[in-house]
């Protein structure tokens, strides 16, 4: 494998991630393309790369001139795009056929040279390497929304994965300014929601129990764990508060933990349609409006705590 930077990457689907992925290639000087089946699709990633660029240079966010940017942009329905392609990242539908037809196709497209990576964040990377020609040059790269503000990408090795793809992998993803980890066992759920959803099952437990209320459950986490995590990890948090104070707690506090493998409650929200702020309800009720509105202030607070964390 070629060990030069990446010149001709392709980021595959123009959803939501597609092309936030895009444009953050193209703000970190890559000549990238967007490739998507739909030419809809592409028109409407246009308009929502140029609002975005235009938010952000009003704010003074921007290096270059917005033109500049976009004219590092590329958009194409043209498989033909993948024989010049250094670089793939794949952002198409969480289902494990779909992505069989897409790297099946796209593995015999690209140089030998290459490098594949998919996005996805439930399917095992092992599985979808069934179909990838030349698999050792195939991983993992999870990225966490919105892509552009949140800093960590989980590269994960499938079971075929050479250390040297998740090696370059890794280091395309400092180049972009993220935060990356390389996971080195093809585990569900990878690390980050791993992590996640056992916080959000013991959330869910508490809740049904009656002991708290939502608001005060989530101010819980954010000012006291969350204020943490930030600066110091769970396994640091360990070392520097106290490992023998930990093992004292845990050895009472684990077997109380909630054991459901399923949450009855976030099921029986999700069965009567509560989505949450696209809806108007989940755990939460949102009037008109405040939905996004609320997704507003988070990514506003994203961006700050973000430019508090760049020398961490």
């Amino acid at each position: 494998m070629s060990n030069q930077p990446f010149r001709r990457p392709v980021v595959a689907g123009a959803g939501a991630m597609g092309v936030t992925l895009a444009r953050l290639f193209a703000q970190q000087g890559y000549e990238v393309t967007l490739w998507n089946r739909r030419e809809s699709s592409l028109e409407r990633a246009w308009d929502e790369i140029t609002q975005a660029l235009a938010a952000l240079e009003g704010q003074g966010r921007l290096s270059e001139p917005l033109d500049t940017i976009l004219g590092r942009l590329t958009f194409t329905t043209e498989s033909t795009v993948y024989e010049t392609a250094d670089f793939v990242v794949e952002n198409i539908a969480e289902d494990l056929d779909i992505k069989h037809t897409f790297f099946r196709t796209v593995s015999a497209l690209v140089p030998e040279d290459a490098l594949l990576t998919t996005n996805t964040s439930g399917l095992r990377v092992t599985d979808i390497a069934q179909a990838v020609k030349r698999p050792e040059r195939f991983c993992g790269m999870h990225w966490w929304n919105p892509p552009d503000l949140i800093p960590l990408v989980e590269v994960t090795k499938g079971e075929a994965s050479s250390q040297e793809t998740a090696q370059r992998v890794y280091d395309l993803a400092l180049s972009l300014g993220k935060k990356p980890v390389i996971v080195d066992k093809d585990i569900l759920g990878i690390l980050g929601n791993r992590l996640q959803y056992a916080v959000l099952r013991e959330a869910l437990h508490i809740l049904d129990l009656g002991a708290a209320t939502p608001e005060a459950i989530d101010a819980a986490m954010k000012y006291g764990p969350g204020f943490r995590y930030p600066i110091l990890g769970p396994l640091e948090a360990v070392d520097l508060g106290g490992l023998h104070i930990f093992r004292a707690v845990s050895d009472y506090l684990f077997a109380d933990l909630g054991k459901e493998e399923q949450s009855p409650l976030l099921g029986r929200l999700a069965d009567e349609g509560r989505k949450g702020v696209t809806t108007g309800s989940g755990i939460y009720q949102y009037a008109p409006g405040q939905g996004e509105e609320k997704l507003r202030w988070r990514n506003d607070l994203f961006q700050k705590e973000l430019d508090l964390l760049k020398d961490v």
